[in-house]
């Protein structure tokens, strides 16, 4: 699993690449975690580059979703292709999230969010 984190407009960006499973979830609970740490308020995690998602993948955004609103930040997920957004859809969690078609879409939705 490859995870790639930059910044755009003041916007921490964590982009996994591959499948997140009981494997991976782990890796990507660090990387987030580490932002989150470092005072990452902003953050889009990009799925663009995810092929699966499953439960252990899932409880690491539903825990994110969940300090993010503790710390008053803000989340923003993009770019889910259709199998990984059919898991969101299915485990009940779409509505938890904002979601953006694309990291363009959800880099300049800061600037609309209250």
């Amino acid at each position: 699993m490859k995870i790639e984190q930059s910044n755009r407009d003041g916007v921490t960006v964590i982009a996994p690449f591959g499948r997140i499973d009981t494997s991976t979830s782990g890796a990507v609970d660090e990387v987030v975690k580490q932002a989150v740490d470092a005072g990452a308020r902003d953050l889009v995690v990009d799925f663009a580059g995810v092929e699966y998602i499953s439960s252990a993948g899932l409880r690491v955004f539903l825990v994110l979703a969940k300090r993010m609103r503790d710390l008053k930040g803000r989340l923003v997920l993009c770019g889910l292709p259709e199998p990984v957004r059919q898991v969101f859809r299915l485990a009940g969690f779409m509505p938890l999230f904002r979601v953006e078609p694309s990291l363009d879409a959800a880099v300049a939705s800061f600037a609309v969010q209250p």
